[in-house]
């Protein structure tokens, strides 16, 4: 089968499939796991936030959106020509990744699977989907995943549970939202500002420093942890202000931003950091 995934998580996904042979193009963002690297890569940024703190980029981003300018240029002539058997997008965020409605036109013709994951049990969903729809048996990679689920939770109840709050973004700061809170949940934090199944959105540090935190989780989406330590830097006075006992800074872009396999990482870790 020939796949273009135009979505790191389902990147992640079918190589942890055993299908990671099937692709024969990925994003310039899927960076995972290595082998990924090696593949052609049929899209690119219109921004350049490379260098930009989270207050740049979250302008520069509505800007784009006001003026109906997309933030990805997809390369669709190419893709047509590696002649595709499935071509995987998502439906869920239109600047974490590709939406699969700015190039449904385009390829017109060509399998889509549109994943569209709000909650932890859709990205398993979507992952039995994308299996299927591979030809796969989604069965090994599912049993193994819900068994490290299981253990993490129950690691997690032995602890109890302590006040915290998790942001995906600094400037401004944005609760924890989609899949996020259950994660949150299962490793016994009570997040009073998540909100499970739904986008995150832009809130203010006066409302972070209200919910009285023991546990600050600060994991901003897209960033690793060398840049999300950077952005934290810039905003030390509000998160000082916060008074949490812990603050947390983790990689969002490896884990809890990709609604793939890594959640579970990102479980563990969330955990293993009580």
């Amino acid at each position: 089968m020939r796949i273009v995934s135009l979505l790191p998580s389902a990147t992640e996904t079918l190589f942890a499939l055993g299908l990671g042979g099937d692709l024969v193009a990925v994003t310039h963002e899927c960076d995972f796991p290595p082998e990924a690297a090696a593949l052609p890569v049929v899209t690119r940024s219109t921004l350049p936030l490379a260098e930009q703190a989270s207050g740049g980029i979250e302008a520069a981003v509505a800007l784009a959106a006001s003026e109906g300018r997309s933030l990805y240029e997809i390369d669709v002539d190419a893709i047509r020509e590696l002649r595709p058997d499935l071509v995987v997008a998502q439906d869920v965020c239109r600047v974490c990744a590709v939406s699969a409605d700015e190039v449904a036109q385009d390829l017109v013709g060509i399998p889509m699977l549109r994943q569209h994951p709000h909650s932890l049990s859709d990205v398993l969903a979507d992952m039995e989907e994308l299996a299927v729809a591979c030809g796969a048996d989604p069965r090994p990679l599912l049993t193994r995943l819900r068994a490290r689920l299981d253990a993490a939770t129950a690691e997690a109840a032995d602890l109890g549970p302590v006040r915290g709050v998790f942001l995906e973004w600094l400037d401004p700061p944005y609760r924890a939202g989609h899949w996020t809170p259950d994660l949150l949940r299962l490793a016994g934090i009570d997040d009073p500002l998540a909100r499970a199944g739904v986008p995150s959105v832009a809130g203010s540090w006066v409302e972070v420093e209200a919910a009285r935190p023991e546990l600050l989780v600060l994991a901003p989406c897209g960033f690793s942890k060398q840049r999300a330590e950077a952005e934290a830097a810039l905003v030390q006075d509000r998160i000082d202000a916060v008074g949490a006992s812990r603050v947390l800074v983790l990689d969002g872009s490896a884990y809890f931003n990709r609604p793939g396999p890594r959640l579970v990482d990102s479980l563990e870790l969330l955990v293993a950091s009580r």
